[in-house]
């Protein structure tokens, strides 16, 4: 998963907060349950020493101290209990101290004494030494003769110890448990409240410039998604407007330029021959007509690029095998590649149907093997190979020639790019070779890209979408 993706952040929020809520959420319940348990045990400690006082310390004048400690152990049986009672006079001395319990839980006689003994009531929790905890109430009481005694009341924090340690066991089980859950059914609620995001990053993936007419879809919510897709929409609309106005300008100006140049061409031609035109005048004519026809070739590129982006060339499409169209474009341009003496091999032995326009797809077989030609030295190698692979077919050609600098890669499809402008003059191109490629790929459904390093060559690759024909389909194959 995408960890920047706003549905991760999205999540990572919603659980994190959730899981902050929780642990807050849960800390307080068990710290609130717990002080609500130690106070209810001191209440109820309290409460036995006022019973205890009330029912014994006041008739002790009458029973004694010894038919006292009796009462209290028949009632109370503090030792089989796991009680805590201590009577004791105003001047120190005890009256009464319960035994040691059964399960020797605490002992009695190593408690200390209170830090205020004087109090009416008060409670505390004390820490044995072994980690238990004991609640003590400590009441003073004033016999009707006038006698004070303090009287202590204790118990473990036993059953409260047990319900905090289950409560907490829940608590570390439920809590990520809760989170889960929680992550899980966000994750579902971000996804259906992304959906509409997604639906309208599918469609704006698909929007190219050969199809600005179509627009995202609008999910009428009224909501930021909804002002999103209508502002998209109109940006997409001004797109459309300028190119449609640059391909409208375009195709104009290279049709208006075709008349003049043709003129311009016929009256030079005309004077090549005439037997008064000086040597000189003779050679400036010539060099007029070879940038005439340079200017005719740019305009004829510019022309068929504009008809191109006005998806035209989708009319003249066909079923072929680029295979066989590899092979004789590779053997027409071989003528070319061994004047130079460099030499030009094809694989293309399987067929391998495609469907487009197959003179524009020609010609970008015979752009990518002049551009090799062009610039591959002599002695070099240049490989022409047609494969089909996962429903594509893919062309390549690679050459030993010198490269393209890593620089220069991301915009060698540009229109009138040129790596060596002087050289590339001197060639006779104008930068708009691999810019008609690029068109005729696009016009056709198909990509191109190249890979390339300096002094050791480059490597285009073109991809087509593969035509699947059954045995009856052959015979519609040129």
């Amino acid at each position: 998963m995408n960890t920047r993706s706003l549905r991760f952040q999205l999540i990572g929020w919603y659980a994190g907060v959730l899981t902050g809520t929780f642990l807050v959420f849960g800390a307080a319940m068990f710290f609130g349950v717990k002080f609500f348990l130690e106070r209810s045990t001191k209440v109820r400690q309290i409460r036995r020493a006022h019973q205890i006082a009330e029912t014994f310390v006041s008739q002790l004048n009458e029973t004694g101290a010894a038919r006292m400690a009796e009462n209290i152990k028949t009632l109370y049986d503090p030792e089989n209990l796991g009680r805590y009672i201590r009577i004791m006079r105003s001047d120190g001395n005890i009256l009464y101290l319960s035994g040691k319990p059964r399960d020797e839980s605490f002992d009695p006689t190593g408690l200390p004494p209170l830090a205020n003994p004087w109090l009416r009531e008060s409670a505390r929790k004390e820490v044995l030494t072994d980690g238990k905890e004991l609640a003590i109430a400590a009441v003073l009481y004033q016999s009707p003769g006038g006698e004070t005694f303090l009287v202590e009341s204790g118990v473990p924090f036993g059953a409260e110890a047990t319900m905090l340690r289950h409560l907490l066991v829940t608590l570390v089980i439920g809590l990520p448990v809760m989170v889960s859950v929680a992550a899980i059914c966000g994750y579902v609620l971000v996804g259906r409240a992304l959906e509409p995001v997604v639906t309208i990053a599918r469609s704006a993936e698909q929007i190219t410039s050969h199809n600005l007419k179509e627009r995202l879809p609008i999910v009428q919510t009224g909501d930021e998604l909804e002002r999103l897709a209508n502002a998209v929409n109109h940006m997409i609309a001004r797109l459309d407007e300028a190119l449609e106005n640059n391909r409208r300008f375009l195709a104009d100006a290279s049709h208006e330029l075709r008349t003049p140049l043709t003129a311009l061409r016929g009256e030079l031609e005309t004077l090549v021959p005439q037997p008064t035109l000086a040597p000189m005048d003779r050679e400036w004519v010539g060099s007029a007509l070879e940038e005439v026809d340079r200017l005719t070739k740019i305009v004829e590129t510019l022309f068929a690029i504009s008809r191109l982006d006005a998806g035209e060339a989708q009319a003249e499409w066909v079923r072929f095998d680029l295979a066989k169209l590899a092979v004789s474009t590779a053997e027409q341009m071989s003528l070319l590649a061994e004047d130079r003496g460099i030499a030009l091999a094809c694989d293309a032995g399987e067929d391998v149907n495609v469907q487009g326009d197959r003179a524009r797809i020609k010609q970008v077989i015979v752009n990518l093997l002049d551009n090799a030609i062009k610039y591959t030295p002599e002695g070099g190698r240049i490989q022409l190979t047609v494969t089909a692979q996962n429903a594509r077919a893919r062309l390549e050609v690679s050459d030993t020639g010198i490269g393209i600098p890593p620089e220069a890669l991301p915009y060698v499809f540009d229109r009138f790019f040129r790596v060596d402008k002087v050289r590339s003059r001197e060639e006779g191109g104008a930068g708009l070779g691999l810019s008609i490629v690029k068109s005729i790929c696009t016009a056709n459904a198909g990509h191109v890209e190249v890979t390339s390093e300096p002094g050791r060559g480059s490597r285009f690759k073109v991809e087509f979408p593969l035509l699947e024909v059954g045995p009856s389909d052959h015979s519609q194959i040129t």
